[in-house]
Formats: C-alpha cells, sequence, structure tokens
C-alpha cells in the first residue's frame, strides 16, 4: 500500500500539473472507486465538471485537491491507485476508472486518470472541504507536518501498553506511517515492533520519531518505494527507495549491522521484518 512518502510524491506531482486547471469533463468508467460519494457516480462528476483546481493537499495518506468553491476532490489509492496526468490522446490503461478532462493550467493538452487494479482506492466530493475534509479531520497530523506535536506522541506512546509497531500503524496517533517504514524506523532504533510503549524511555521515543523522519525524508528524495508497476507518480514514473531497504523485504539478508540474518513473521495479516540480534524480542510482562 502507498505509503506517506509515495502519497507526497503524488501530491507534488498534482500541484505541479493540475493545480489551476479547469474540470472540463468527469467520466466515470467503473462505480466502485466513486462508492463513497453521496451522490453516486452521476452526483459525483456533476459536482466537478466547470470547477477549478485551486491546490493539492494531504494528510497521512490521503491526498485532496481543494476546489473553487470550497468543495474538494478527496482520494485515497488504497492498494494499487495512481493518479495520472496523460495526454488526451494516451492509449487508455487497462485499470482505467475515472477520467477527469483538463482546460487551462499547466497541463494543456492533457487529463488527469485515476486508474487502480484492485479498486480498494477511491474518490469522493467532500462539501466544504477544501482546508480540510470532515471525513479524514480524526486523522492525525503526519510526522513531516510542520504542526506535528512531537511532546504529545511521545506522551502518548509512553501511555500505551501495545507494541510499538501496532502505534506507529495507528492513524488516530500519527499518520502516514505504514509497515515499510514502520519496519525501516524500528531497525534503525533497534527496537523491536513488540516492546510495549509504555516500556520505552522518553529518549528511545524520541530517537524511534527522528528515524521516521528520516527514512521518510530519503524515500521521499528517492521518488517513493515501487516493488512493482503499481505504485508510479503522476508522470508514470517508479521509486527507487526499495533499493535502500534494510529490513522490510529482506528476510535470509545479512544485518547490515551485525550480519545476522533478518527475520520474517507474521504481522496483522501482513509481515514484520527485524534483525533478531539489534532488535531482540521483549521479555513478558511478569504477572
Amino acid at each position: 500500500m502507498p505509503e506517506l512518502p509515495e502519497v507526497e510524491v503524488v501530491r507534488a506531482g498534482l500541484e505541479r500539473h493540475v493545480v489551476g486547471s479547469t474540470l472540463s469533463a468527469v467520466e466515470v468508467l467503473h462505480d466502485r472507486p466513486v462508492r463513497r460519494d453521496p451522490g453516486g457516480a452521476s452526483g459525483f462528476a456533476a459536482a466537478l465538471v466547470g470547477r477549478r483546481i485551486e491546490a493539492a493537499r494531504r494528510r497521512g495518506k490521503y491526498f485532496w485537491l481543494p476546489l473553487d468553491n470550497g468543495d474538494a476532490l478527496l482520494g485515497h489509492l488504497g492498494m494499487s491507485g495512481q493518479m495520472l496526468v496523460q495526454p488526451v490522446a494516451a492509449p487508455d490503461e487497462r485499470h482505467l476508472r475515472v477520467r477527469f478532462g483538463l482546460t487551462g493550467g499547466p497541463a494543456p493538452g492533457r487529463e488527469l486518470r485515476f486508474v487502480d487494479q484492485r479498486m480498494f482506492g477511491g474518490l469522493l466530493v467532500s462539501a466544504g472541504g477544501a482546508v480540510l475534509p470532515p471525513e479524514i479531520a480524526h486523522i492525525a497530523r503526519d510526522p513531516i507536518d510542520p504542526d506535528f506535536d512531537d511532546d504529545a506522541f511521545v506522551l502518548r506512546v509512553r501511555r500505551r501498553t501495545a507494541g510499538v509497531k501496532r502505534l506507529l500503524l495507528d492513524q488516530n496517533l500519527i499518520s502516514g506511517v505504514g509497515n515499510i517504514y514502520a519496519d525501516e524506523a524500528l531497525w534503525r532504533s533497534r527496537l523491536h515492533g513488540d516492546r510495549p510503549g509504555d516500556r520505552l524511555t522518553r529518549t528511545q521515543v524520541v530517537d524511534l520519531l527522528g528515524h521516521v523522519r528520516a527514512v521518510m525524508g530519503e524515500a521521499l528524495a528517492q521518488g517513493g518505494t515501487s516493488f512493482d508497476a503499481l505504485y508510479v507518480n503522476v508522470n508514470g514514473e517508479s521509486g527507487y527507495f526499495d533499493r535502500s531497504l534494510s529490513a522490510y523485504g529482506q528476510e535470509d539478508q545479512p544485518c547490515g549491522r551485525c550480519g545476522t540474518p533478518i527475520r520474517r513473521v507474521a504481522f496483522m495479516n501482513r509481515s514484520s521484518y527485524f534483525c533478531p540480534r539489534c532488535q531482540p524480542v521483549p521479555r513478558a510482562r511478569r504477572v
């Protein structure tokens, strides 16, 4: 699933290529991606045609395009969603779901396309959502947001008994961190993901937060992480951070610090990767 760096790369691409454009036409080719829009496919299209895109914003893994009437086009990429800016004459992608005609702005002769193979992603019109869509107001700020409250995050983590990886994935506590970057930050911090939050020192949580920011910053600089053709930016280019991963996806490969083979374990219907020597499994609590 695209995480914060991947969605930020997409947001930045939309900012460059579609802000200032007017949505001249909207064609919904499959209803599922707009299933959460209260107006359905026809209402979704009608609410957008003629509207000018004013900006491109993001919170966690959600992005939205504020419109000139105060509404917003809100989106989530799900597992395989892509927002592509393509020439009008370009062949349709196999999994094209929604097409947006564009006039004016920085992309003359192009259109915006929402492509989604697995269709876990989605789009909707957020009424009055230009500043912050109410549908995502409950989501916490992300660690690269200048208004993220470090002290509050540290305090909340240290009050929880859940494992620290679960806390990193809690979008009500900190948004945008997914499985890949959680494993990478924990490896850098030498912390096992099952280490309870209330058994971490303040220094350890601050250090972990710093590594979360560092790994995301490095991923952003390389265009995100791509394991296949499903994640690309608006120009259809893949990211390259997967070549720099130290833990995630590195099962049986030697740890870059100590040489111990990286281990994979099941975690919340997915996988966790860690070094059993650098990131020792925490001891059970005494009863």
